[in-house]
């Protein structure tokens, strides 16, 4: 600006500084209209001219007035970047909090500064930005208390790093509202959602359970992921499972060990028979089994999972991997990385898992159906 405008600009401050309350308020909205009507088009120059007399400005100003001001600059890309800083640390959150959630003008720095001084409605109006970084989630989820955790497990804007789930885990083991918020986040990652799923406490796992269909969805989408496909998408190939399943009923009610004979049924590729044996022994629906066992992705291991959960040996939940991968075989490498993971996967956490799947495919039979009333009432 030049020498004449910068002359205007102290007459405004010498006019502030004698005039009433009211007369501030106005003085200082009338020169931030006149930044924001052009503000796009200013240098940097120009708005560390602004940034200097609108702070010097602010500074003087009543708590409403300077509200005013936070929320008229939050939405600016290009506010002045001394006032905006200023504004986020006002004692007054009235003032803090639009900048906080909105402006786009703090940097991770600034955030992870303010979220660690551990003032809670500070933490909760950082948690409602469109975006947050790994870091600045993380800083939230450890300093926050239970309203902040809980407002930023519901943005989707919101970036986890691999311990800041594990935090949010931690702490949603006996949250029944906050386990199912991380729960049907869309970016959890599976190794996660599994620890979620095996810690809870029992009453929240029966409401993760028995959650809202919205909840229902997404809970749909993470255990398709685990299976590999629909469970409730229909086979290519109609099978009928109904007279495997009596045979095998006959073995079980006569006593004799099953699991030699679950193995000879996935050795000897009796599809059928394996499939019923699963279902009848983890408790899972024949759908879910089937659709597991014609999985074709390498690295899915909800097959484990099933035997576990039927308390079956790993020789036979080998056999059963086997004939699930009949079509392009196993490598060594392959079995030995299967077997760790059975062997460490505990019965509790498998039952666990089929237990949630079940919960959820006794809610939703026909999840297709469910699914269109949900987008039916959406819009």
């Amino acid at each position: 600006m030049a020498a004449s405008e910068r002359s205007l600009i102290a007459e405004i401050e010498d006019i502030f500084a004698s005039g009433s309350v009211e007369k501030q308020a106005e003085i200082l909205r009338g020169v931030t209209d006149l930044f924001l009507v052009d503000a796009n088009n200013y240098s940097d120059e120009h708005i560390d001219l602004f940034d200097g007399v609108i702070s010097r400005l602010a500074e003087k100003i009543e708590t409403k007035a300077r509200a005013e001001l936070a929320h008229r600059l939050a939405p600016a890309d290009n506010a002045p970047p001394n006032t905006v800083r200023m504004l986020a640390r006002d004692r007054s959150i009235a003032v803090a909090g639009p900048i906080l959630s909105q402006s786009n003008r703090l940097t991770e720095e600034d955030l992870l500064s303010i979220a660690n001084d551990k003032s809670q409605d500070r933490l909760l109006a950082i948690s409602k930005r469109t975006t947050i970084s790994e870091k600045v989630s993380d800083a939230l989820v450890t300093h926050g208390d239970r309203d902040v955790v809980l407002s930023v497990s519901q943005n989707e804007g919101a970036r986890f790093s691999d311990a800041g789930y594990g935090e949010l885990i931690d702490r949603s083991i006996n949250d029944e509202v906050l386990a199912i918020c991380v729960a049907t986040r869309k970016d959890i990652p599976r190794g996660h959602f599994n620890t979620l799923i095996a810690k809870a406490s029992e009453v929240v796992f029966e409401k993760l359970a028995a959650s809202n269909p919205d909840a229902v969805y997404e809970v749909h989408r993470v255990l398709t992921d685990i299976t590999g496909q629909d469970a409730s998408a229909q086979a290519n190939v109609k099978r009928d499972y109904r007279e495997a399943a009596a045979r095998f009923d006959i073995i079980r009610r006569s006593g004799a060990p099953v699991d030699p004979v679950v193995r000879g049924y996935a050795s000897g590729g009796k599809f059928e028979e394996t499939v019923a044996a699963l279902s009848a022994l983890s408790g899972a629906p024949s759908k879910l089994v089937e659709s597991v066992m014609n999985d074709a992705r390498p690295e899915s291991d909800f097959a484990l999972i099933l035997a576990k959960s039927a308390g079956l040996s790993w020789p036979t939940a080998k056999q059963i991997c086997i004939l699930r991968r009949k079509a392009f075989g196993l490598s060594p490498s392959v079995v030995e990385a299967a077997r760790r993971s059975f062997e460490r996967l505990l019965p509790t956490t498998a039952k666990r898992l089929v237990h949630f799947y079940n919960a959820r495919h006794s809610a939703v039979s026909d999840f297709q159906q469910l699914a269109k009333q949900i987008g039916a009432q959406k819009r």
